[in-house]
């Protein structure tokens, strides 16, 4: 009968014959309750936050138009059909598709995995409240309203920094995970 969950067995001492455990515990790598609701308050924050921005942005500002902040930053109303950088702006729906179904994987993972590592809340909570925001934005409008502008870069929103922060943290906590002295690798 294979369980739910993937869990780690761990052998503590064995009998004469060396491989019967003397006695055996699991360890669930399960998401626990206070873990989905670090996610959760996570990505609902990121989400309020993103939408905020946004309806403030075009709330205030005409399409196109923007106001210099300081330096080459600009908080410039931008619309964005596509992915980063105007990618696949024609191909709306498949965007919506991928981003829902890169979502739904996300929680899955999570679900399963959630307990392997202290940052995967923050990490996760991060890159599905953004990816969640930018979703509705499509969903409802056919597109994103980006607003922070440096000139030599397109021009993004909180919901792009989310997700690449969050991206980052789990990136981060990968190689710090390589490096810790005593590290088993196979």
């Amino acid at each position: 009968m294979s369980e739910p969950f993937r869990q780690l067995e761990v052998r503590v001492g064995s009998a004469t014959d060396a491989l019967t455990p003397l006695s055996r515990v699991t360890r669930s790598f399960a998401a626990t309750r206070l873990q989905w609701l670090a996610l959760a308050a996570i990505a609902l924050s990121a989400i309020v936050a993103d939408q905020v921005t946004k309806h403030v942005v075009a709330s205030n500002l005409q399409l196109g138009d923007g106001l210099h902040v300081v330096g080459p930053f600009t908080i410039r109303h931008v619309q964005n059909s596509g992915i980063a950088f105007g990618l696949f702006s024609n191909a709306t729906a498949a965007v919506i598709v991928v981003t829902a179904i890169a979502i739904g994987w996300m929680l899955a993972y999570f679900a399963r995995s959630g307990a392997r590592h202290p940052v995967l809340p923050v990490a996760l909570g991060l890159v599905i409240g953004g990816s969640v925001s930018n979703l509705a934005d499509r969903v409802r409008l056919g597109f994103v309203t980006d607003f922070l502008d440096v000139r030599y870069w397109p021009a993004f929103n909180l919901a792009d920094s989310f997700i690449v922060i969050g991206v980052g943290i789990l990136l981060a906590a990968l190689v710090l995970a390589e490096r810790e002295p005593g590290a088993s690798r196979r």
